[in-house]
């Protein structure tokens, strides 16, 4: 079996549409949407309904959750929690209420089997939030405690911290997508993990789409997106904006 896992699509439909082309090459069997849908990228509406549209398994991210309900104190450093509720009521404001719905009923966690000994775990953040941050340097322990903490499991896979990476640890393993819409490791293209399982052995590699990213600085400038200068330097750099 073969499965495209996407994540942290953040309205970037360019990006989106260049990951999908690619992953249509591939012949996937399956394709995980592991959340971050809409929320900080132009064309929320637009993604949103292409992923709907997908046959595809889908779970909810911490910024499917903002989207529905704001950012909360405590959530995001406060002299950045103005603007970004002023991005998220744009957001939701591009979203009818059936939407925003679907967004609030996904699920936060998927399991799959990808053949009789490989089974997938996977989340957006952590098993236990969507708001946690574990960076791709964590400690062994550490990571299988917080990560990997479901016994019989072979291969966990998040997202959230936009980072692509894969790590073995004691025989199992554990992946980050990176990030379909904003990237955050200095290469500014579309990130996604790509699994391929056969009886008891299991491939995966991070793919990189290369996309239009001044198509989508127009895009920005022209819906008159919240907080548009910082998000365009987002998606040329491919740089968080915490690390300015």
């Amino acid at each position: 079996m073969r499965v495209a896992f996407i994540a942290d699509i953040h309205g970037n439909g360019v990006a989106l549409d260049a990951v999908l082309e690619d992953i249509e090459k591939r012949k996937v069997d399956r394709i995980a949407v592991l959340g971050d849908i809409t929320f900080r990228g132009p064309e929320p509406k637009r993604v949103l309904e292409r992923v709907r549209g997908l046959p595809a398994d889908v779970i909810k991210g911490n910024a499917d959750e903002w989207t529905v309900r704001g950012v909360r104190p405590g959530e995001v450093p406060e002299a950045a929690r103005g603007m970004m509720n002023r991005e998220r009521r744009w957001t939701a404001a591009q979203l009818d209420e059936e939407a925003l719905q679907y967004l609030r009923d996904l699920p936060e966690s998927l399991e799959l089997e990808l053949s009789e000994t490989i089974q997938v775990h996977a989340f957006h953040a952590t098993p236990e939030s969507l708001f946690d941050v574990i960076p791709p340097e964590t400690g062994a322990e550490t990571m299988k405690a917080r990560m990997m903490n479901r016994g019989g499991i072979r291969l966990f896979v998040c997202a959230h911290i936009h980072l692509p990476y894969v790590r073995y640890i004691d025989g199992r393993c554990i992946v980050n997508t990176g990030s379909v819409g904003l990237p955050f490791d200095g290469l500014p293209q579309a990130s996604y993990a790509l699994v391929e399982a056969e009886e008891d052995r299991f491939r995966v590699t991070i793919e990189r789409v290369p996309y239009d990213v001044e198509k989508v600085v127009k895009q920005y400038r022209d819906c008159e997106y919240p907080n548009a200068d910082l998000l365009i330097r987002v998606v040329r750099e491919a740089k968080s904006p915490a690390a300015r």
